[in-house]
């Protein structure tokens, strides 16, 4: 892939797609997109990008919004990164959204668009919670490996990773990614397009942090319990959504050198 080169690229997807916890609201959030939007503009300079990202949204808010509009500008790569809000969105819905996110693939890959598509780590490893939603994850993880495969997606790997078990790799409520888990996330995605000094380092545990045990975990499910289950509770007794009110960083292609937020790239 990294022979063809790239001149557009679009990334769709959720809160970890939009940069949740690398960086804040205030400063601006950044990502792993971003970072590879940098990486990607420094091998083939004046690199298009655009982030249609929101957080909060779901598998449907793609497919009806994002997937149109990113399609409609063109690229010639895209990264998607959702549904995690609908693994954790309790009722039947869930294999509705899983077909809809197979529909998003066959769209893209009708599109004859280079895709970067990730699955989703083991969050049994960093939240007791993780337990009750385990298997949903391993739903929506068969669903994206066999579309990956079936279109021939780059893919990223989180689930067998073992830097995706490490506590480092995650902000404080171990859902959303730290701005070391956003620089993995950048590393794996370059290896999954193949890129010029990409490799597979991405995956290893560094031994750096303590693996979360029981008491981690605990303290990670309380965080999770009051800063996101409870708000997250409340929003939907009321139809309401992390991101509504929220409108993309980057709605429309720009040059990569115009986006004043963006990292510059380190080796």
């Amino acid at each position: 892939m990294s022979d063809i080169g790239f001149a557009r690229f679009v990334a769709i997807g959720d809160s970890q797609t939009e940069g949740l916890w690398d960086g804040d609201d205030a400063s601006g959030v950044i990502g792993f997109a971003d970072r590879l939007a940098v990486l990607l503009d420094s091998l083939y300079p004046g690199l298009m990008y655009a982030n249609l990202a929101i957080r909060g949204r779901r598998i449907v808010d793609v497919l009806d919004d994002q997937l149109p509009k990113a399609l409609a500008m063109q690229p010639d790569l895209v990264t998607v990164c959702i549904g995690m809000n609908d693994v954790t969105r309790p009722g039947r819905a869930f294999s509705a959204a899983l077909a809809d996110l197979d529909e998003v693939y066959a769209q893209l890959a009708a599109s004859d668009v280079t895709v970067v598509t990730t699955t989703f780590p083991d969050v049994a490893k960093m939240l007791p919670v993780g337990r009750l939603i385990g298997s949903r994850v391993l739903q929506i993880n068969g669903v994206i490996r066999n579309a990956a495969h079936r279109h021939g997606f780059g893919l990223v790997d989180l689930y067998n990773a073992p830097s995706m078990s490490e506590s480092q790799t995650w902000s404080h409520d171990r859902m959303h990614a730290s701005s070391l888990g956003h620089r993995l996330f950048t590393e794996a995605a370059a290896e999954a397009l193949g890129l010029q000094g990409s490799s597979n380092d991405w995956t290893l545990a560094t031994g750096d942090a303590d693996d979360a045990g029981f008491w981690q975990r605990g303290y990670a499910q309380v965080q999770w319990t009051h800063g996101l289950l409870i708000p997250w509770v409340w929003r939907h007794l009321r139809g309401r959504s992390s991101g509504d009110g929220l409108d993309p960083k980057y709605p429309v292609l720009q040059p990569v050198s115009n986006r004043e937020r963006l990292p510059h790239h380190t080796a």
